[in-house]
């Protein structure tokens, strides 16, 4: 193996785990409620379809989805799975499984299953997404469900702060 071959395979691995620590980021700010680290994982005209919860064609309305979103639904627990990436180059695409736990304060808590369809692109060494789109697959409401042990309550929790413009 020459040392082009080395750096290639290299660069490989470095680029899939910094476009697998973008989908953990994905999970982890809405889950969070943070949206600093929203915001980090976007390029600006990025868009994030997500059919039936809303749809954004650049960062700073995915940002204001997400806001809506956390208001609608104050908790959140995202799973990711299974991530297939296809890499070429400085552009990425690839698709990853999602079960998801959201209490509603509408519908109460609901299960959503799906498929995210993703593309990335690295710019000046940094990877974002360019796109996500969901494809639903369930939304299951678990009626009558409660947990019965953690520190997590599903108690009506004041978001007001969630509706206030956000600091770039």
């Amino acid at each position: 193996m020459n040392i082009e071959q080395l750096t290639a395979r290299l660069d490989a691995l470095e680029s899939r785990a910094a476009i697998e620590s973008l989908i953990s980021a994905y999970a982890n700010a809405f889950d969070r409620i943070d949206a600093s680290l929203l915001s980090g994982i976007w390029h600006e005209e990025s868009t994030l379809d997500l059919p039936g919860f809303g749809q954004a064609g650049n960062r700073d309305e995915i940002l204001a989805m997400a806001q809506n979103s956390w208001r609608q639904m104050p908790h959140m627990h995202h799973w990711m799975a299974n991530p297939l990436i296809d890499i070429k180059g400085d552009s990425a695409e690839g698709t990853v499984a999602a079960d998801c736990l959201f209490h509603d304060i509408e519908k109460g808590p609901v299960q959503v299953s799906g498929l995210y369809h993703d593309r990335f692109e690295r710019r000046d060494g940094r990877w974002a997404f360019l796109s996500r789109r969901f494809e639903l697959h369930f939304l299951t409401p678990l009626k009558d469900w409660t947990p019965v042990a953690g520190e997590e309550k599903y108690a009506q929790v004041d978001h007001q702060s969630l509706g206030e413009p956000m600091e770039s």
